[in-house]
């Protein structure tokens, strides 16, 4: 259920309600393509090839067991 202003009356603080807000009173973020809770867009940085190598080994490392338990439990 919504109230006139379009706002869920459970919810205790919509963006605008709070007068120290940088955007204002009358500001509820509902204008297409503004979010109040937005960050720049940020490039972003090289790939690290050495944490991804360690996640899938890490991956393959644990399929290997549930290969084994799987093949020993429908034998």
């Amino acid at each position: 259920m919504t109230d006139e202003s379009g706002h869920d009356p459970a919810e205790l603080h919509h963006p605008g309600d709070v007068a120290g807000e940088p955007h204002g009173l009358d500001d509820h973020g509902d204008e297409h393509g503004h979010d109040d809770h937005a960050h720049a867009e940020e490039a972003l940085g090289p790939v690290d090839v050495t944490v991804w190598g360690a996640f899938v080994i890490g991956i393959l490392l644990g399929v290997v067991p549930a290969i084994g338990i799987a093949l020993a439990v429908s034998a």
